[in-house]
């Protein structure tokens, strides 16, 4: 095989999946605080097994939620609202866990610093109209159409919880052809055959029909690409029923699929004073107005900070050979023309709003949405006319 030429391979998860349902308690949590308490400050982590749900963390604010209600509500929500799925909202039990934030921390923060230390990573690239990698981009469109089609009781017999990946060919660099598409679907028992260990042909072929080729450009599908659905056979058993799950376990289903490096740090129940969550929002979109300005074609940038401390310890563009001016000349026109200290972010990007319930399924990065303000290139002609 030539030299750039290669198999990648992205997955998702759809909202059911119990660490996405964990994800999104904790952000519905921020964005409760958020609602009433624009300066409250958040760390929320939330855990989920069979018929319990631990949410806990640390939290000061002016506020107050309602911790029980709103964690039934969205349970409820995603669609956990039968026994047969294996946990139901009104029978689980639910734990308060939560404390209030160190003030060793927050002395730091009051006065603009950085919530931690650590390392953000942002990433773009022109293999799709979003700007990013397209084996994630694929793999999320597959895990919210099977929402879709579940909710919309095109294929009522799909539970909650589900898995896609995608494998693409690459050649000379670039996307040529999906080679395999994975869906690992939760259904009820009605779509199994006689023997009761798999799921019928029939079945098989509606998820195709229904879910894969709708996700899925034909340009890049030919008469070799392989569809692997349920390949055990059945998955009846799922959720929090089958797998325990805990926030920020997700994270490079919450970015960028493998193409990029990351920096540890997950987002999802974080205030926006966390440079885990803010700085990466920065970083991405640092990089998607680089890519967007055609001044590269692919842009991998690192941000990092030391806690209590504003600016930045360190800024790094890497083009990966694609750019067309130097990759220091590009770290120089992103000190120049972004924010880069916490504070700034949050006002730049204006992340002190409840926008982040809707960020923690079906990726951080590449949507469209208003409350995506990172997603903007408004910076294209200013990189422009500078460069």
């Amino acid at each position: 095989m030539a030299k750039n030429n290669f198999f990648f391979t992205s997955e998702s998860v759809t909202e059911g999946h119990p660490d996405k349902v964990c994800d999104q308690v904790s952000d519905a949590v921020l964005d409760g605080v958020l609602k009433k308490d624009k300066s409250g400050r958040v760390a929320c982590e939330t855990f989920i097994t069979v018929g319990l749900v631990i949410v806990g963390g640390e939290i000061t604010t002016k506020t107050y939620v309602d911790i029980p209600s709103l964690v039934r509500g969205l349970i409820k929500d995603i669609g956990y609202t039968d026994a047969k799925y294996g946990f139901n909202y009104k029978t689980c039990s639910i734990l308060n866990a939560i404390g209030i934030q160190s003030p060793d921390i927050a002395q730091g923060v009051n006065k603009g610093g950085a919530g931690d230390q650590g390392l953000m990573i942002g990433f773009a690239t022109n293999q799709t109209k979003e700007l990013m990698p397209l084996p994630i981009m694929l793999s999320h469109k597959l895990t919210a159409r099977l929402a879709q089609v579940r909710k919309r009781n095109i294929l009522g017999y799909l539970g909650p919880d589900g898995k896609a990946q995608v494998t693409v060919e690459f050649e000379d660099g670039k996307p040529k052809r999906v080679d395999t598409v994975l869906i690992s679907c939760q259904h009820t028992e009605e779509i199994l055959d006689r023997t009761g260990n798999k799921i019928t042909q029939k079945a098989i072929d509606e998820i195709i029909q229904k879910v894969a080729l709708p996700s899925i450009p034909k340009k890049y599908l030919d008469d070799k690409t392989r569809y692997l659905v349920n390949p055990t056979g059945k998955f009846v058993i799922g959720g929090p029923q089958s797998d325990t799950g805990m926030t920020g376990r997700k994270i490079i289903v919450d970015t960028y699929g493998g193409s990029a490096a990351h920096g540890g740090g997950a987002f999802s129940g974080k205030d926006p004073t966390k440079v885990d969550r803010s700085a990466s929002y920065m970083a991405r979109h640092i990089a998607k107005n680089i890519v967007a300005a055609n001044l590269a074609d692919v842009c991998h940038v690192q941000l990092a900070y030391a806690i209590g401390v504003a600016k930045p310890v360190s800024v790094l563009i890497n083009t990966r050979n694609s750019g067309k001016l130097p990759d220091s000349r590009l770290t120089q026109l992103v000190r120049k023309h972004f924010e880069l200290t916490p504070l700034g972010i949050i006002d730049y990007l204006k992340l002190k709003r409840p926008i982040y319930r809707k960020t923690a399924a079906y990726g951080h990065f590449g949507r469209n949405e208003k409350e995506f303000t990172w997603e903007k290139t408004n910076k294209v002609k200013a990189l422009l006319k500078d460069a």
